[in-house]
């Protein structure tokens, strides 16, 4: 009887079938292009505040907070000025719009986890529209709008990346590439302040390029309702799912050839909304046999496999491999935030104060920055390979996908940290040639770094604690960066502008991070053993 009731539904009338393709056909599209439109999102305004050496170059030829700089005598010959006062304030003002960008976070990451994916953005758009204008109408006079714009951009800009992060559930096993593409484009985004200084230079005012970028808010908006979910993209995702403003009602009678397959994976009245929570948990729930059974979106059959059951927040919070993942993303972000908040001082103290050999090495490293979209896939394909390969070995031993994908994790989070050590060896050596390599390794270490940290989020933990998770361990990183306002002031000031001596510790400090791809194997070892018991005999 059953089968007479499957076969039955897998005949669809002629016409039927042709609409169901075009369903799918249009549902391909449409995923395409929130990928790319995704995309452009984070590549051309997530991540602009860390193109801040670029826009400082700009603001210091506008003469804003030149009233720091401050003339001083140079051995009887002459008077040179000294701006170390001037640099402390650019310093400041990313230190503090660096750490805003990590430690909202968590109150953003709750806020897209409690009421969804378009209040989330409607948020982002709000704020990063407020920080552009603010920059628009600031002046010399008024420079001190800095330090809420930069704020608001920061803000805005993490809130558009989390926001588009959950893209990845729509592409099944290319899923990690994916995330880390977008925080490798969020990344590159930093590129944007360097096309704004070379506008500038070509005699575009800053007003009319800011007043341009809040204009785009509009295509913003668009998207949030077009392109993306009112709540969240399930994972993994269920047959006929549909997402964004759809001017089509979907008939309460009518089912898609994907639904009338799979009847015991999505009910009817499941169909109906599953940008709704409530379908999400009612989905969820009813596949619940199929997740413990196949892991991730498998559904093949293994009945003494079991998965460990779903944490609570708090217990990952507490967790070893939580506050170890903390220490590998805080050291790392703390050394790249201090190389970034400090590169125009540094560059200006190697070129000997040859402003336009300083303008030469700053477009050399913003137009690094746009590598990072390319780099960051890297990480992402190093962990989607790496778990197919693992799964391959594995499965036939019983041992469940999400050991795999966290045993896939160890090689990405060892390559990151080393990667991050030989940054800060070639960023220790004082000479300027050396530095297009420090440069280069700085990208590649930076797009490791945020894409392997939201992967290895989705992956260690439960995905309905992402949004939390993310937001806490950014925001408690946030933290730990402003450490790099007092190491700039003991540059400037005890060190005499030599911060070689900070370098070198930081290559020290840096090896900490090594501590978590080892908790993360261990962890693995523990489970796999678990697993082996649980499966032998008694």
């Amino acid at each position: 009887m059953a089968d007479e009731k499957q076969q039955s539904g897998q005949e669809l009338p002629q016409d039927q079938q042709g609409s169901t393709m075009e369903r799918r056909s249009s549902g391909k599209v449409k995923r395409l292009a929130t990928l790319l439109t995704g995309l452009v999102e984070c590549m051309c305004f997530a991540g602009v505040i860390f193109g801040w050496a670029s826009l400082v170059y700009v603001l210091k030829d506008l003469n804003y907070f030149e009233n720091l700089c401050v003339s001083a005598a140079a051995n009887q010959t002459g008077n040179v000025t000294d701006c170390s006062a001037q640099d402390e304030q650019f310093s400041l003002i990313f230190t503090i719009g660096s750490f805003m960008n990590n430690f909202m976070t968590f109150p953003t990451g709750y806020i897209f986890d409690r009421f969804g994916t378009m209040a989330a953005r409607l948020l982002a758009i709000s704020a990063y529209t407020s920080g552009t204008l603010l920059i628009a109408f600031s002046s010399a006079a008024t420079a001190i709008m800095l330090f809420p714009a930069l704020s608001f951009l920061s803000i805005g800009g993490i809130l558009l990346i989390l926001t588009n992060m959950q893209v990845g559930n729509l592409f099944g096993k290319h899923r990690s590439t994916i995330i880390t593409l977008y925080n490798g484009a969020f990344d590159s985004s930093s590129a944007v302040f360097l096309v704004i200084k070379l506008l500038y230079e070509q005699g575009l005012s800053l007003r009319t390029m800011f007043l341009f970028i809040s204009a785009c808010s509009a295509w913003h908006l668009i998207r949030t309702f077009f392109l993306m979910p009112r709540s969240h993209i399930p994972y993994p995702l269920p047959p006929g799912y549909t997402y964004g403003v759809s001017f089509q009602r979907k008939s309460r009678s009518y089912r898609t050839y994907d639904e009338q397959c799979y009847p015991k994976v999505l009910d009817e009245g499941e169909a109906q909304d599953l940008d709704n929570p409530l379908a999400d948990s009612a989905f969820k729930e009813e596949n619940a046999t199929i997740k413990v059974i196949g892991g991730k979106g498998d559904t093949e059959t293994a009945p003494n496999i079991k998965e460990p059951a779903v944490l609570s927040f708090w217990s990952c919070v507490f967790s070893k491999l939580f506050f170890w993942h903390l220490v590998w993303l805080s050291v790392m972000q703390l050394r790249h935030y201090l190389f970034i908040g400090t590169l125009n001082p540094m560059l200006t103290q190697l070129a000997a104060g040859d402003s336009a050999l300083v303008s030469s090495y700053t477009n050399a490293f913003a137009f690094t920055q746009l590598c990072g979209v390319l780099c960051a896939p890297w990480n992402g394909l190093i962990l989607d390979r790496h778990k197919r390969g693992r799964k391959k070995e594995e499965k036939f031993q019983g041992v469940p996908d999400s050991l795999a994908d966290l045993r896939s994790c160890v090689l990405s989070l060892a390559i990151t940290v080393l990667q991050c050590v030989v940054f800060s060896i070639c960023a220790s050596i004082p000479v300027l040639p050396v530095q297009y390599a420090t440069f280069i390794l700085q990208v590649l270490s930076r797009s490791f770094l945020y894409g392997g940290n939201a992967a290895f989020l989705a992956i260690a933990f439960p995905l309905e604690h992402f949004g939390k998770l993310y937001g806490l361990v950014m925001g408690l990183s946030a933290v730990v960066s402003l450490l790099q306002y007092p190491c700039f002031s003991l540059i400037k000031g005890p060190l005499q502008g030599d911060p070689f001596y900070v370098n070198i510790g930081f290559i020290v400090f840096t090896l900490l991070a090594f501590v978590n791809p080892l908790m993360v194997w261990w962890e693995c070892k523990r489970r796999s053993k678990e697993q082996h018991s649980t499966l032998s005999p008694a």
